[in-house]
Order: structure tokens, then sequence, then C-alpha cells
């Protein structure tokens, strides 16, 4: 009965510490932080890559209907998601509002992404339009990886209920 993992009073001994409230919140606080970290160098890269190597690939997502230039778009969303980059890195104490903010720019941008499909337009590897409609689908995701990662969803959850 000694090497018996029942104990006399009948329970199972664990196999370590039981994971607490604080330990939870800390790791999903680290997972949050970790996502925007990565979506910081996502958006920095995208914007970097709109002034750069990848400037004549972002045309195809500038829909004709746009009264503006279309270099004047590439150039001011590239230094858009280069700022908003900055800021998921830089200013910690406005993430949520930035997360709000992030949001917004890739609800933005949605229509060129629209126009890319409509049009049947080829650029960034997108050629036929399973992949343009696929490209499509992630555009949501996008939004809510900006609203999670920042704590901005959370925020909204929990003002809400303070407001009941």
């Amino acid at each position: 009965m000694a090497d018996s993992p029942v104990q006399s009073h009948g329970r199972v001994p664990t196999p370590g510490p039981i994971p607490t409230r604080a330990a939870d919140s800390r790791l999903r606080s680290a997972s949050r932080a970790a996502g925007r970290l990565v979506l910081a160098g996502f958006l920095i890269l995208a914007g970097v890559s709109h002034l750069g190597w990848a400037r004549e690939a972002f045309r195809a997502q500038v829909p004709a209907w746009l009264p503006l230039d279309v270099d004047f778009v590439i150039v001011a969303s590239g230094l858009v998601e280069i700022g908003l980059g900055l800021g998921l890195l830089l200013l910690t104490r406005r993430r949520v509002a930035l997360g709000w903010i992030v949001a917004a720019f890739f609800v933005a941008v949605f229509p060129g992404n629209i126009s890319q499909f409509a049009t049947g337009t080829d650029s960034f590897g997108l050629n036929s339009d399973v992949s343009r409609g696929v490209r499509l689908l992630f555009q949501p995701l996008l939004v809510l990886w900006a609203l999670w990662s920042t704590g901005a969803w959370r925020a909204w959850r929990e003002s809400r209920r303070r407001g009941r």
C-alpha cells in the first residue's frame, strides 16, 4: 500500500502546484503582450514595405474609385502602419486606445482588399479568386488580434459590466 498513488485519505496527489487565478492571469497577460509585440512587428514591416520593396504590389490594393493619388495612399498608409507599430511597442499606457485605433485602421483598409478581390488583381501571390477570398477572411482576424492583444476588448467588456 505504501507504493500506491492513492493515500489513506482517498485523494490522488497532484504532480505540482495548482495554478492560481493570479498565475493564470499573468499567463494571459504575457500572451497578450507577446501578441501585441508580434502585431507591432508586422505593422512596422508592412509599413516599411509600403515605402520600399513592395510599393508596386500595394498598388493592387488601392481602389480605383478612391479620389486620391495612388502613391500618396501607399506612402501615407505605410507611414500610418509604422506609427501604429511603434505606438504598440512604445506607448504601453495607451495600448487600449491604440488597440481601437489599429482595429479601425484594419477596417479602413478593408475596402482595398475587397477591391483587389472584385477586380481580380494579382498581387502578393494572391493570383486566384480563392486566394483573394481567403485573404478577405483574415481581415476580421486582424481586427480581433488588435483588440485582444491590447486589452481593448477586455477593457470594453469590463466597462460595460461596471455600467450595469
